[in-house]
């Protein structure tokens, strides 16, 4: 059995994609003098909330995800970040590549709500890789890449907010439902408002009105 191992040595947001996107740089190592023609490899990427601290103000907004901070113990558990596959061309020895992974501003998602409460720091984050490669000098030998394998990278908090902003700078980004969507398109119609934030601001207002 090829032997391999998995080190990421960078990451950093893609300014020409089209969507919010994060590069990381992987580096490949297999068995010395071990043709491995291709690797269909898969990733895993987890976010560890416990192997980083938080101040007062990230913990105020983590509520939602792990409650008050004296449930932590019990509650800060991992968040899936994202799964995704990558086509390792034929190497022997080490090679560098780059893994794409797609990201969302989506506040339902989990990942996404963990991310934008951070305000500085690092993101602890978990890399588990499986998949197949095809090794062997004058063939094809057909083998697995074992589930143990995992790495744990800090990405820098400034990465993911400087891709956040390169998509959506200085805002943030709700999912409705249709018919609460076209609610709000009638709404504003009805009162000519001329923005979204227009037609939030006079929502927010209404609704401190009625609180008083």
């Amino acid at each position: 059995m090829t032997e391999f191992s998995f080190a990421c040595t960078d990451v950093r947001a893609d300014t020409y994609a089209a969507g919010p996107t994060l590069v990381f740089r992987l580096r490949i190592t297999a068995t010395p003098g071990t043709r491995v023609h291709a690797l269909a490899l898969r990733c895993q990427i987890r976010i560890e909330p416990a192997r980083r601290g938080y101040d007062d103000t990230e913990a105020a907004a983590l509520g939602d995800l792990f409650g008050e901070r004296a449930r932590w113990g019990s509650s800060l558990n991992p968040v899936q970040f994202a799964q995704v596959s990558v086509m390792v061309p034929g190497f022997t020895g080490e090679i560098d590549t780059d893994l794409v992974v797609p990201c969302t501003y989506d506040t339902d998602i989990a990942a996404s709500r963990y991310l934008r409460s951070l305000t500085d720091g690092e993101v602890p984050l978990l890399l588990l890789f499986s998949g197949t490669a095809f090794t062997g000098a004058g063939g094809f030998h057909v083998e697995p890449v074992p589930w143990d394998k995992e790495v744990v990278h800090r990405m820098p908090v400034k990465v993911w907010r400087e891709m956040i902003d390169q998509h959506f700078p200085g805002c943030g980004w709700i999912r409705l439902p249709n018919d609460a969507m076209d609610a709000l398109l009638a709404y504003r119609s009805r009162r000519a408002l001329p923005s979204w934030q227009a037609t939030v601001d006079s929502l927010l207002a209404e609704a401190g009105e009625e609180a008083r």
